[in-house]
This record gives structure tokens, sequence and C-alpha cells, in this order.
């Protein structure tokens, strides 16, 4: 029997006045359409990833809550107070960048103060909130330097300061991490969920990139050509995911076609024996040939075609096994099984926005 996947409006609704609430949204730039009839809560202290590839409408909906863009049709509310028509610098956000803006004739502490210099903080004030606030992101010491002496990982940390020195009630954040190589992306993950922890601000996360969604997010929106395919915790979308759309974009996963119906099970849940050889019972079985074999260190991805038509792809980890004994699997017979409670029914995604 086939699960069917829970509804996205079960998955941690905002109970009490959202942080930030968008009714109806709109934004059409020509005959483009970027967001389209877009309504989403937002709590207050979460951390909200909106993650989708380039064109979903991500960053035209953070842009927004921002106040840079106005929409076409629809209500931007912050904190329950209608911002819909109020300026950028009158909503109490802030944005973080993927190229950092900050001012390179600046001190770092400069760059840090500045937003409390425009509102008229005293120097003294400024300077100790400042400091402050560079000790949080753990740059200590470094207020003389000037930005181009900083690493990356560093100036981006340096406009994370400058963005919370106001302690503003919702942080946006637009792709911060994508301009740092892969070590570094991933110690800044940590880092920054530990600082929204520490904070208790609002963090709006813009993202492409899956993992980073479902390592730091309480909840994300899948988006898709102007729209919400899924909202839910990183567990419920990435275990539950409910379109052709969201399977396929979160993690890797696999869609076969059974009797009219998309099911869809996640590659490391499918139980693999050679020919012959028994799985565990309870499981629904298929038969298949190993077509090709991927080797990536850690673990294996093995695609099977299946005697019944289609493919599935297949993860083990390599536990003790090397990679010239995993790349002589292909070619060979196998029977594949997994539980029935791993199985769900999808939309096909042509369907999932049709009124």
């Amino acid at each position: 029997m086939t699960t069917r996947a829970p509804a996205s409006s079960e998955s941690a609704p905002v109970t009490n006045t959202p942080a930030v609430r968008l009714t109806g949204i709109r934004r059409t730039y020509g005959s483009v359409v970027a967001v389209d009839s877009l309504d989403l809560d937002i709590a207050e202290g979460e951390f909200f990833t909106l993650l989708g590839p380039s064109g979903s409408g991500k960053t035209t909906t953070l842009r927004v809550i921002a106040g840079f863009e106005r929409p076409d049709a629809g209500r931007v509310e912050l904190g329950g107070s209608d911002v819909t028509r109020t300026a950028p610098s009158e909503r109490d956000v802030n944005t973080v960048f993927q190229d950092y803006a900050l001012f390179p004739h600046m001190s770092v502490v400069e760059n840090v103060e500045y937003g409390l210099r425009v509102k008229g903080v005293p120097r003294r004030d400024r300077r100790a909130r400042a400091d402050e606030v560079l000790e949080r992101v753990r740059l200590p010491g470094l207020g003389a330097r000037k930005p181009m002496q900083l690493s990356g990982g560093q100036r981006q940390r340096v406009a994370l300061a400058r963005a919370i020195v106001n302690s503003p009630s919702v942080l946006l954040l637009d792709e911060p991490l994508g301009a740092l190589d892969l070590k570094l992306r991933q110690e800044m993950q940590v880092f920054l969920k530990e600082l929204q922890r520490e904070l208790g601000i609002t963090f709006v996360y813009v993202t492409h990139d899956q993992e980073e969604a479902l390592t730091m997010s309480d909840r994300l929106a899948v988006f898709a050509d102007g729209r919400i395919e899924q909202i839910g915790t990183p567990a419920e979308v990435y275990e539950h995911p409910e379109t052709e759309f969201v399977a396929g974009f979160v993690g890797v996963s696999n869609v076969l076609e059974r009797g009219g119906r998309l099911l869809t099970i996640r590659p490391e849940k499918i139980h693999m024996a050679d020919e012959g050889a028994s799985l565990p019972s309870g499981d629904q079985l298929e038969a298949g040939r190993i077509r090709d074999v991927v080797y990536v260190g850690m673990v294996t991805r093995y695609v099977v075609e299946l005697d019944s038509g289609g493919e599935l792809v297949v993860v083990r980890q390599n536990l003790e096994t090397s990679s010239q004994e995993v790349l002589e699997a292909r070619d060979r017979r196998v029977r594949l099984g997994w539980r029935p409670e791993h199985t769900f029914e999808i939309t096909p995604h042509k369907e999932a926005h049709e009124q």
C-alpha cells in the first residue's frame, strides 16, 4: 500500500502573529510572472528558507519583503503591520547580500557602525555596540582592518555584524554563502544557525542549495515557477515530497509510474541484493540489472534497469568495499526491495499549478 504525504498546511503552522505574512503576492516584469498568488506566514524567531532554482521567484519574494520590490497585488505584513507601501529604510528588516556590499574605504568597525551613525546614535554608544557585535560574530580585534584585508568568510561575518547591530526584527539573507568555497560554506552554515539561535531574530534565507536548506532551516518553502510547491520542516519535505518537482529537486529521488500513479522512493531507502538472495520480509520487490555504477567516495550510486520498466537509483555506503569491487557490479542481476511506508504518491509537476 502506498502512503500519501501529509499536507503542507499541517507543517508547524504559525499560530501567533507571524513575523512575516505575505498574502496574495503577485509580481510581474512585463509578460514574465516572477511571483504569482503567493501566501506565506513565517513565525517569529524562525529560521525560514526560500529554496528553489534560478528564476523560481525566491529572490523576488525576499525583495518584496525587504521593500526593494513593490508587488503588483497583495499585502506584506511585518509583525502584524501592513508595510506593503512602506520604504525599505522604514521597515524593521536588514538584508545580507552574497557580495557583502561593504564600504571598501571604511574600516571593519566603521562598516558595522554605519547604520547606527545614520540613526544618530552617539559615537561612544555605537562603538561599544559595534565591538560587542564583532565579538558575537567571532571577529574580536579586527575592527581597524579594511574589508580587503579579510578573508571571504570574515567579510561575510562583517556584513552579518552590520546587519544585526540595529537588532532588526527580521534578517533577510540573499544567497550569503554563494561566493565561499565548500568547506568554508559548511562552516558558515553551522555558524549562522548558532547565531540565529543566540539572537532569536527571524531569519529569512534564500538559497538554491538543497543541502544548505536542509541543514539550517526550521522550515522551508520550495519554489518553482513563481509559486510555492511545498512548505514544511526539512524532514517533512525530504521524506514526504508532495510533487514531482519537490521529489526531484530536494535531494535525489526515484519516481516510478505504476497503475497511472506517480510514486517516489529515496535511493537510500532501497535494499539491494544479488539475484536469488533474500531481502527483508514485507518489502515491495523489483528485479533488474545494474546499468551503471557511480563511485563517489563514501557512497556508491547504482542505476538499476527494472524488468517491469523504468529504473531506480540505489545508494549504498562503502563500508568495507573498494572502488574496484563496486565498479565490477555493472551488468549484475539484482533484486531490490523497500518498505511500503517509504513509498509516497506525488502530484505531477504540470498539474501542481492547475486551478
